[in-house]
């Protein structure tokens, strides 16, 4: 068994130190075949970029001694050294313009000194265009690689300040055009996909990767890959948790797999959360460690995102491709971020809409975790006890527990919330109930606009209806007329019927009632 490693993103440093590298040599292969390449990728975070990045400057510094025993090693390639400019924006994050041209001349510096180049010129853009000529010079073509384009203003989006650090890197980027002639290859990876007249200027040479199924599969991991690449750590696991091969396999996939880069592509695994559950041999959320954009829940609130109705929502094809930095749109972005993926396709006359949905366990209890400490404004140390509490109060046939502990996500409602606020108190019930479906072993479905929650444990049937402007009476008035309950008569389970109401003054639950059928 290979080492696994998710922490080194340096192929030189994989493969001479004996890990385990998921081959992707042939993939790459494809892209390097034209003469001359220009290329932009984006991916979510934790899927590989850095060290897509650092495999292909080891082709092009013709490093063939990392590639024996890869497919690369045994297809037609003219190995030819190149000069590598590589530029890793994920340290650039900066505060202001100042500090960003600042960071910007210190990354065209370090990359000037590996050349054995002094740049004269002050500004960012010019010293980019100043040793991409001078490299040139030798008489070979640069190689260009940009990690992580969009990590200095990723901390800016929705703020005043985004707009100036668009252009300072709009501007920078634009010498990747002018350059073109001198140019053997180049590679712009990053999180989003903002639109080419957005930060790329008229950067129309770059062929976008993002969404075509020639390349979908070029970061993570097939089913097929994962199979041929893990089987000792795959038996491990299942002997760990006591389940043949086949449940581990569709358990894996349960919580990792999912990502759709392209419509009619295979998914794919996300390969550091599957490692790391192969590393500690333990099903866990290894994504939410790594934490969710402020800024992206921030614009779900602002935009009044129906929560309800993500998993249904339909996004035109065009939507990808005109995203703007002053226009933000949460749907594209929840999908660029990974949080949200391609279902399948809708065609409607010449048109194309993708219906999206979560990926997998993982990332739909990461995501909503945090919807509940934003919306709810309750610390995330605090929403697990709170769940756990709520689960065994269900479980235990008490509702009246189960809704004094829901009262905990509603008591720090800001008080610039009014009860008239409908899709506030939603989008809360929407999130805890979400999450309380993650640690029941049932069927737990949420349908605000028709039945608001329904709660299936091994021996009972919570059918719950939520009343912002009435009663609990006319809650459960509703369920019985419109017989929200009928589907679950023959499961053989006792049913329960929960009616609450919210209080103008508290902001908060309190009344309710249950009864049977």
């Amino acid at each position: 068994m290979k080492p696994l490693t998710t922490s080194i993103y340096t192929f030189e440093t994989l493969r001479s130190g004996g890990f385990l590298y998921v081959d992707k040599t042939e993939a790459i292969h494809r892209l390097l075949q034209p003469a001359s390449a220009q290329y932009f990728l984006s991916r979510p975070r934790r899927f590989g970029k850095s060290l897509l990045i650092s495999t292909l400057k080891a082709i092009f510094q013709d490093r063939r001694d990392l590639f024996q025993g890869l497919a690369l090693d045994a297809l037609a390639y003219d190995w030819t050294k190149h000069p590598v400019l590589h530029l890793d924006m994920g340290s650039r994050a900066s505060g202001c313009v100042a500090e960003l041209e600042e960071n910007l001349m210190l990354a065209v510096g370090a990359a000037a000194e590996d050349q054995g180049i002094e740049i004269t010129t002050k500004r960012s853009y010019q010293a980019f265009e100043e040793l991409i000529r001078r490299v040139a010079q030798s008489g070979n073509r640069t190689v260009i690689l940009i990690d992580e384009y969009d990590k200095p203003l990723l901390g800016h989006l929705g703020k005043k300040s985004a707009e100036p650090i668009r252009q300072l890197l709009k501007q920078f980027y634009a010498v990747i055009k002018a350059t073109e002639p001198h140019q053997r290859f180049v590679l712009i990876t990053g999180v989003s996909k903002f639109s080419k007249v957005s930060i790329f200027s008229d950067l129309n040479n770059l062929t976008d990767l993002t969404m075509l199924r020639s390349t979908a599969t070029l970061l993570g991991y097939t089913q097929e890959e994962l199979e041929a690449n893990f089987p000792d750590y795959i038996d491990r696991l299942a002997a760990r948790e006591g389940m043949d091969r086949d449940s581990i396999l569709a358990r894996l996939a349960e919580w990792y797999n999912g990502y759709r880069f392209e419509e009619t592509a295979p998914t794919v695994y996300n390969p550091v959360s599957v490692m790391k559950c192969f590393q500690e041999e333990k099903f866990k959320n290894y994504w939410f460690e790594t934490g969710t954009p402020t800024f992206l829940v921030e614009l779900l609130k602002q935009r009044e995102v129906d929560l309800t109705t993500l998993e249904e929502d339909q996004v035109s094809e065009e939507s990808f491709s005109t995203y703007e930095v002053d226009r933000l749109e949460p749907l594209p972005l929840l999908v660029q971020t990974g949080y949200l993926t391609i279902g399948d396709v809708i065609a409607r006359g010449e048109e194309r809409f993708y219906r999206l949905v979560f990926p997998n366990r993982e990332i739909q209890a990461s995501f909503t975790r945090w919807l509940a400490e934003a919306y709810a404004d309750v610390p995330l140390n605090r929403v697990d006890g709170a769940l756990n509490r709520i689960v065994d109060a269900l479980e235990a046939r008490d509702p009246d527990a189960a809704l004094r502990t829901m009262r905990v996500f509603f008591s720090t409602v800001p008080n610039r919330i009014t009860i008239q606020h409908e899709h506030y108190y939603q989008s809360i019930v929407y999130v805890v109930f979400r999450l309380v479906g993650l640690m029941v072993n049932a069927e737990v479905s949420t349908n605000i606009g028709y039945v608001d929650a329904v709660v299936e444990t091994d021996t009972l049937v919570y059918v719950l209806e939520f009343k912002l402007h009435d009663t609990p009476e006319a809650a459960i008035k509703q369920i019985r007329e419109k017989r929200y309950f009928e589907r679950y008569l023959d499961r053989g389970k006792d049913i329960l019927l929960v009616g609450a109401a919210f209080d103008v003054e508290t902001r908060n639950i309190e009344r309710w009632l249950v009864e049977t059928p």
